[in-house]
């Protein structure tokens, strides 16, 4: 009987898996809506105090995106000043949804990851993700590797979507 080899594994190919590089920690959704009047005005002195009387500490290790789910003239203080009660304990805040979270945390690391392990190789971006990884990401990853890498494909090494090769 012949010994079964795996050619995948003994290729040059190199697979890129977005979840490997996921940051742990909650993620929350913090809506002002409540602190407005009537769920549509901002009265200063009220907000302040929500602000004040606020646990802050509850957010401590977490990613915080910040926004107002009603339709209300927020100004840009109100979203600065809970910014500047949750950096001491949030990892990453954005005024924005959850999605826009997601974003900013992958653009980040994406920026500060070393590819010198992807030049002129075969790339397999993995596509399978149990985590929440926006489009975006993708996008963020391809520019980096498209102009080092042999090729990239998407997918599985069993059933993979070509993206792109290089013409060297």
């Amino acid at each position: 009987m012949e010994e079964i080899i795996n050619r995948v594994a003994n290729s040059k190919l190199k697979t890129f898996d977005l979840e490997e590089i996921y940051p742990e920690g909650k993620r929350v959704l913090f809506d002002i809506k409540d602190w407005l009047f009537e769920e549509i005005i901002l009265k200063e002195k009220d907000f302040r105090e929500f602000v004040q009387n606020h646990n802050w500490s509850q957010y401590k290790n977490s990613f915080v995106a910040i926004n107002c789910s009603v339709d209300a003239i927020i100004p840009s203080w109100a979203f600065m000043l809970i910014s500047s009660e949750l950096t001491p304990y949030a990892h990453k805040i954005v005024i924005g949804d959850l999605e826009l979270l997601e974003t900013v945390i992958y653009q980040e690391l994406i920026s500060f990851l070393d590819f010198k392990d992807f030049v002129n190789k075969p790339v397999i971006i993995k596509g399978c993700a149990n985590k929440p990884i926006p489009n975006s990401a993708y996008a963020f990853l391809i520019a980096k590797l498209q102009p080092i890498a042999k090729s990239i494909l998407f997918g599985e090494a069993c059933s993979t979507v070509p993206l792109y090769k290089s013409k060297k």
